[in-house]
């Protein structure tokens, strides 16, 4: 019914304004013209793990593939091709994905017949033998225009990491598929995974990679399909420039699309600002200097379809939407229903996919760690008092790799369970560490510290904003609602000095009324890195995360207390 109405909708279009609504012309249309070629591109971006349906059925790429191959059908009948795109970020997200190497995740992608991906970010979480091994196991290229080698003096060569583009044939018009990763990865990613390699400015390479086409292929059409992020008016904050400043640094006519990942939205625009887009809703793609730019959100939830028709030697969009893939919402009795139709699982896939999901439950119970005590996470202590769990989780995260940070903060609201003694499983750190939160770095002068934990450590004990605090001394004046800091990891203090500290992303956006601050995103989840500390640490002495007496002090009318109690 989607696909009739979208005909529909486009008929009456076509009779109104020419073709579609980007159309500059209303004496040719797609039907008049000489020659008109209609294709498709379907794209998807930030799978991050999601090979398998959620716990509610949404999404999963046994239903994507039922989907595509319904649109593929509907395109073929219409008189066009398609070709299927990643935005990138196969890899990290899901526990089941993640200990597989996100292997499933590429069967999964070779099954739906996918025709060529960006490199994410992501996919340089692992070593990269791991990266090889997935090259190999995918049926379909892997594109990066500005990833290039280091030779063994670290001098950046002329030999790219993977292939900076291919040209498809598409219902017979040649477009080439140019492949750009942010310049952020290097900065995103354990260090020795990308020594060897340089991640040169998109804005200068896809130039490059334009002039090789024009020299060496006979194309209608350039695409890129990126993994950098859309921006609203390019508008990158401390992120690295994204698609829009990609499309506005080239002239208008030399790309014709992006298909982007990374910001993870879905790129629905009204004017230069985001559309509430809610499922189901009409998308309007960006479209900068002539240039379309699309992105599908996140995790397969949608398929993007971009039906694209060619005449006159100019590229026209005739439709676009965001399909929903077995997305919910609740009803009036808090019931979640499908938002459209349900898209039936593909029994093949499913059944490729079943062993694959069933060894990553299995792996969730192999034993990690252990601890010769319990690790105190229970609600109505966490809340209330420091406690070694909180401050276990403080130390991993402020000592991960990507981090190195002085101090840690942590909401004691996400610290949902406590760890008994005796062996630590994965599915252990799952029950703590529930969220799926990032790991950030916030870096601030002393002045800015102190201001942040005037606010963050007074908040009421009893409430999960009651924060966690590893590696610091302080005294809190409840009362006050004033901190002095006498130490923080054994510098002394200062007001003009720099200090860091580990936040996990919620509460750095503002979570349980926390400031909201800028901070740096490792984009790794905080059970992911819960579960390398442990897996770095087999043995853990609860003692040595235990709260060390004197270095926190709350005080409230005249007396210490474990926490600001709520104001009377």
């Amino acid at each position: 019914m989607k696909f009739s109405k979208s005909l529909l909708v486009l008929s009456v279009s076509i009779a109104m304004a020419g073709c579609g609504s980007d159309s500059d012309s209303t004496d040719v249309t797609c039907e008049t013209a000489d020659s008109c070629t209609k294709f498709t591109v379907l794209h998807t971006n930030d799978n991050h793990g999601r090979f398998w349906e959620n716990k509610y059925g949404e999404y999963g790429m046994a239903a994507r593939k039922t989907l595509i191959d319904q649109i593929r059908a509907e395109v073929t009948a219409n008189g066009g091709e398609s070709i299927l795109l990643s935005g990138g970020d196969i890899n990290t997200g899901v526990p089941e994905s993640d200990m597989l190497n996100a292997v499933p995740d590429f069967v999964g992608m070779n099954l739906l017949g996918y025709d060529a991906m960006a490199l994410g970010n992501h996919e340089f979480d692992n070593e990269r033998s791991v990266l090889d091994m997935q090259k190999q196991l995918a049926d379909f290229p892997m594109l990066a225009a500005n990833i290039y080698l280091k030779d063994s003096d670290g001098n950046v060569t002329d030999e790219r990491l993977f292939d900076p583009y291919k040209v498809f044939t598409i219902n017979g018009l040649k477009v080439a598929v140019i492949g750009l990763t942010t310049k952020d990865t290097e900065k995103l990613v354990n260090p020795t995974n990308v020594a060897d390699l340089e991640f040169a400015d998109p804005q200068i390479e896809i130039k490059k990679a334009i002039a090789e086409i024009e020299a060496n292929e006979n194309v209608d059409l350039i695409f890129a399909t990126t993994h950098m992020g859309h921006y609203a008016n390019g508008q990158h904050g401390s992120e690295a420039p994204g698609d829009v400043k990609l499309a506005r640094s080239l002239e208008e006519g030399e790309l014709d699309a992006i298909i982007g990942g990374h910001s993870q939205n879905p790129v629905c625009m009204e004017g230069e600002e985001y559309a509430d887009f809610k499922p189901g809703d009409a998308c309007k793609p960006d479209q900068q200097n002539g240039t379309y730019i699309m992105q599908a959100h996140e995790w397969g939830k949608y398929v993007g379809r971009a039906d694209f028709e060619f005449y006159e030697g100019k590229l026209h969009l005739a439709d676009y939407s965001l399909v929903p893939v077995n997305l919910k919402a609740k009803d009036e009795n808090g019931v979640r229903q499908f938002i459209q139709d349900e898209i039936k699982p593909d029994a093949t896939v499913k059944s490729i996919l079943l062993p694959y999901q069933q060894e990553g439950q299995e792996l969730l119970d192999v034993v990690i760690s252990n601890t010769d005590d319990v690790l105190v996470g229970e609600r109505s202590v966490v809340r209330s008092e420091q406690t070694n769990l909180g401050h276990l989780l403080g130390h991993a995260y402020r000592t991960y790799n990507l981090v190195n940070a002085d101090f840690g903060v942590m909401n004691s609201g996400g610290v949902r369970a406590s760890i008994q003694p005796g062996n630590i499983a994965y599915r252990d750190v799952l029950t703590v560490q529930p969220f799926g939160n990032f790991v950030t770095k916030a870096t601030m002068t002393g002045q800015e510290v102190k201001d942040y934990l005037d606010v963050v450590a007074t908040k009421t004990a009893g409430s999960g904003a009651y924060a966690q605090l590893d590696n610091i001394n302080l005294t809190v004046d409840c009362d006050l609602s004033d901190v002095t800091i006498h130490d923080i990891n054994g510098k002394g203090f200062n007001l003009t000095d720099t200090y860091s500290f580990s936040v996990i992303s919620f509460s750095a956006a503002g979570g349980d009324n926390y400031p909201v601050i800028d901070v740096e995103s490792t984009q790794i989840t905080d059970a992911a890195v819960l579960r390398e500390f442990f897996v770095n640490n087999p043995q853990v002495n609860a003692a040595d995360y235990a709260p060390v007496d004197g270095n926190l002090t709350y005080m409230s009318g005249g007396q210490e207390v474990k926490g600001c109690p709520s104001a009377q």
